[in-house]
């Protein structure tokens, strides 16, 4: 049964694998903003850790200088005691020094522990945003790489498909036709105007010549 279910496990993963696997050949940029997503989520993650790591080293740091100060507290404790005679308080006393002696030695050896955590910890964070960025480089690279590409297939197919290449030209010849007409409009309306303003002059002209003849 254990072999059956390790079989449909195994199955099923292929299959998985070879499913994603021509997604990605289908839409790389698509499976590389998954990628990227994933790992902006263990980013952050890991910045959450470091956050608590931070604040466990300051509870740790806290309780260490507590230590330290009820062990002095209770051995200037001790000292008053068995100067006054009371030697039952001034042991009691000592034992509870030894105790906050230990509990220091304890605590700064895990605060030790912790710092040096936290600086693995942060050279990591350092190092996977470092990575994370250039992951975002790359895919803008991948970006413009895929799109010079379908450009340049779009101009094969504009070259190539006779019946596309048929419909595109035919689109450029219909502009062009457009573009000879409004020139032929603007240009037979500049030499309307330019003889009949030619013609208005040599009437003018005429109409001079006559008078100075009459005269």
């Amino acid at each position: 049964m254990t072999n059956l279910f390790t079989r449909i496990k195994n199955t099923v993963l292929a299959d998985l694998n070879e499913a994603l696997d021509m997604k990605e050949r289908k839409d790389p940029i698509a499976m590389l903003n998954q990628y990227l997503r994933e790992c902006e989520l263990e980013t952050e993650k890991v910045r959450k850790l470091l956050e608590r790591q931070h604040q466990l080293k300051d509870r740790f740091n806290a309780e260490y200088l507590q230590a330290l100060e009820m062990a002095e507290k209770r051995s200037s404790q001790a000292d008053i005691a068995q100067k006054a005679g009371e030697t039952e308080l001034a042991s009691f006393a000592s034992q509870e020094q030894n105790q906050y002696a230990e509990r220091a030695s304890r605590l700064k050896e895990a605060l030790a522990n912790a710092a040096k955590q936290q600086d693995e910890l942060e050279h990591k964070y350092e190092d996977m945003k470092h990575k994370l960025k250039d992951m975002h480089i790359r895919r803008l690279e991948l970006m413009g790489r895929e799109n010079v590409s379908r450009a340049h297939q779009r101009m094969d197919q504009v070259i190539e498909n006779d019946a596309y290449s048929d419909k595109a030209y035919s689109k450029f010849s219909e502009i062009e036709s457009y573009l000879d007409k409004i020139e032929n409009q603007v240009n037979s309306s500049y030499y309307r105007n330019t003889i009949d303003g030619r013609i208005a002059e040599l009437e003018k002209e005429l109409k001079k010549q006559e008078t100075h003849s009459i005269s």
